[in-house]
């Protein structure tokens, strides 16, 4: 991957992700220099593109690698977890209210295009007039299937999509100011993304009538006991969620500015 350095309203480069990536260790650039690669909207800060190098250069020696000898974490492992800032358990719980209420008016839409409601009247009706009750919630699920699985296929891909996006969080999470990143800070590829939601939803879905309410489950409550605040879904998905949004740091756009060199 190519990356492009700004600097003084200049833009430099490109010169190669590794290459990069040294400078920063080596202290040659400042985490707070802009940087501009394929596939982002905006310039953001080096902090934010390469987190893991930039812990890495503030231990000397750093090594990389997991873990130390006798099987304890190594310098690096141990700085990484200080410099990530994790979301809490109320802020993602939060956030998890605002996606919601916004999922509530699709939702809601397909019940009504695909006879949600009616049903849920029917059922009604039904008890009313003394129908055994097993009988009416059996021809309830029945009517109501194809929009519950229209339903969970709109919320799958609204955080799928939204997750793996430049955003990297749903709109729920940038409002509070949160993002979805792997275990290195990195944004989540389609499929990372995918998988994540796919342990959230198939473990943390519960369906009330007659809006098909998801509930927050075991994924959210390992939140609150985990080392990294990271639910189930993030653990079997090797995912994090972290404070700060992904395009906090902006800059001019990368084609403003004539071709240069870094002197570092």
């Amino acid at each position: 991957m190519d990356v492009w350095i700004g600097r003084n309203h200049e833009r430099h480069g490109p010169y190669k992700e590794v290459d990069v990536r040294q400078w920063l260790r080596d202290g040659r650039l400042n985490p707070d220099d802009l940087a501009w690669h394929e596939g982002l909207a905006d310039w953001q800060a080096l902090s934010a593109l390469f987190p893991d190098e930039v812990c890495a250069a503030s231990m000397p020696e750093a090594n990389t690698s997991d873990m130390g000898e006798g099987g304890t974490p190594s310098p690096f492992r141990e700085n990484l977890e200080r410099c990530q800032d994790y979301a809490g358990f109320w802020k993602r719980a939060l956030a998890f209210i605002i996606d919601w209420l916004i999922l509530l008016f699709p939702k809601a839409i397909v019940l009504m295009k695909l006879g949600g409601f009616s049903a849920f009247e029917h059922l009604v009706t039904q008890v009313q007039d003394h129908v055994a009750i097993q009988v009416a919630l059996v021809e309830y699920g029945v009517a109501v299937r194809p929009s519950v699985l229209m339903g969970l296929l709109i919320v799958f891909a609204y955080y799928v999509l939204f997750e793996c996006s430049r955003f990297q969080a749903t709109p729920g999470k940038l409002a509070l100011g949160l993002r979805v990143s792997d275990l290195s800070g990195k944004r989540l590829g389609l499929w990372r993304a995918a998988a994540r939601n796919l342990v959230r939803l198939s473990s943390a879905c519960v369906g009330i009538l007659p809006f098909m309410v998801f509930l927050p489950s075991i994924c959210y409550i390992a939140v609150a006991f985990t080392a990294r605040k990271q639910g189930l879904h993030d653990l079997l998905a090797q995912t994090l969620v972290l404070n700060g949004r992904a395009n906090k740091a902006r800059g001019a756009s990368p084609h403003a500015a004539d071709d240069g060199y870094l002197h570092a």
